[in-house]
């Protein structure tokens, strides 16, 4: 019963190839925002360059048809090493990098920084700091989303209240269980890897990484699913009046 409400939910939540689905529909409302700092943005530069840090060209689905190419978007997408690292095409850049380390952009490279359920991946809390600053650092705007600890189904293995349960029995269930989207371990090592390959964020800590951010909160069935943090894009003309009235 727990593996089909688990397979429910993730089919549920998790879906963004249906359109129709509460998670398409939860994704197109969350980007709301996005798109209107596209839209400003594209309105005083006439084009809008984005880099989509951990991200696919799938999201970019959920957008209305032509939007991009109304409003001169190119999509930087990157993405560890070690993954594919899939042809440049059309409104598409790819290339390989850790988020932690942008080195090989420069500063304000990219009018919007995007990034969707990824900073609770990158590892301990040193390397979410190292996240935040780059997503700050290479674009004057950013919209990042994660996953709110708050929230009681974890969303990556979808069991009630799993992400509040103690490590040492977590690691025990993903020994013997394959849940949501994860595979369950089959060593020691390997369970506690992937148990601690996520960790979930609430408004305080992610508020404490982007302290410029004006953080929302996300709501399905009126408990808060994630958290987003938003810096809005503003021109370098304006970026320059402030720092001089500062």
């Amino acid at each position: 019963m727990s593996r089909f409400l688990s397979s429910t939910l993730v089919r549920i939540l998790t879906d963004y190839e249906d359109p129709r689905s509460a998670g398409s529909r939860l994704r197109a409302r969350r980007i709301e925002p996005l798109l209107d700092m596209i839209t400003a943005v594209h309105a005083c530069e006439g084009h809008v360059r984005v880099v989509d840090i951990g991200g696919t060209e799938t999201f970019w689905r959920v957008l209305p048809p032509d939007f991009l190419d109304n409003h001169d978007v190119v999509i930087t997408v990157v993405n560890l090493p070690d993954t594919p690292t899939p042809t440049d095409h059309g409104r598409f850049r790819f290339i390989a990098a850790d988020g932690c380390n942008l080195d090989i952009f420069e500063d304000s490279s990219f009018h919007i920084a995007h990034s969707n359920s990824v900073i609770e991946h990158v590892g301990d809390w040193e390397r979410m700091v190292a996240f935040s600053r780059e997503v700050s650092r290479v674009a004057s705007g950013y919209f990042v989303q994660t996953p709110n600890f708050w929230f009681p189904f974890e969303p990556h293995f979808m069991v009630p209240f799993f992400h509040w349960l103690p490590r040492p029995l977590r690691v025990r269930l993903v020994l013997h269980f394959a849940m949501g989207q994860m595979l369950s371990g089959t060593t020691e090592v390997e369970a506690v890897r992937i148990v601690e390959s996520t960790r979930l964020l609430d408004r305080t800590m992610l508020q404490a990484l982007f302290e410029d951010a004006r953080i929302t909160t996300e709501r399905f069935a009126g408990l808060p699913k994630s958290l987003i943090a938003v810096r809005h894009w503003t021109s370098e003309e304006r970026r320059d009046e402030t720092s001089a009235m500062s």
